[in-house]
């Protein structure tokens, strides 16, 4: 069988795959979670309410890809969009739309941006609001991470629950 992906060019596009990968496979696991499990507070005691619940997890999830986004942005004068707090993840679908409006905010805003070098990649600097600074390939690289560790705190979840 003939591998049918369409790779990117350049050192963005390669990262924008492996980003689009990695919430392609969190929202093969989402969307098959029973609506009760996905609302489930496991840990009520745990003090980040972002871990109470995987509908918890999937906003945080979310909302930290439109402010990666925006640093990028940010950083490259392009228009940026408030991001909320909450987000439409209601449900396991209403989670994978939500997470699919995201990647699309993600790809409009490397739409420009595919041929830069890997030395302007390097080059420029994004501060978190805690004072992390990133350059763009780092940035990438955490929101790519970011996902495959919620991710797998998912699939943890569910097995507390008995449903892997």
């Amino acid at each position: 069988m003939k591998d049918k992906r369409v790779f990117r060019v350049g050192p963005v596009g390669a990262l924008m795959d492996e980003y689009e990968r990695a919430a392609n496979e969190l929202k093969s696991i989402v969307v098959q979670i029973a609506q009760n499990d996905y609302d489930f507070i496991l840990h009520p005691d745990e003090p980040d309410p972002d871990c109470h619940s995987i509908k918890n997890i999937m906003n945080h999830v979310v909302m930290a890809g439109y402010g990666y986004a925006n640093l990028i942005r940010k950083q490259f004068g392009n228009a940026w969009q408030e991001r909320k707090t909450s987000y439409p993840v209601d449900s396991p679908e209403l989670a994978c739309s939500e997470l699919n409006l995201m990647m699309g905010h993600t790809l409009k805003t490397l739409e420009d941006k595919w041929d830069i070098t890997e030395q302007q990649v390097l080059a420029t600097s994004m501060k978190f609001s805690n004072g992390q600074a990133y350059d763009f390939e780092q940035l990438m690289e955490h929101a790519i991470v970011h996902i495959l560790r919620h991710r797998r705190q998912i699939e943890r979840f569910l097995r507390e629950l008995g449903r892997r």
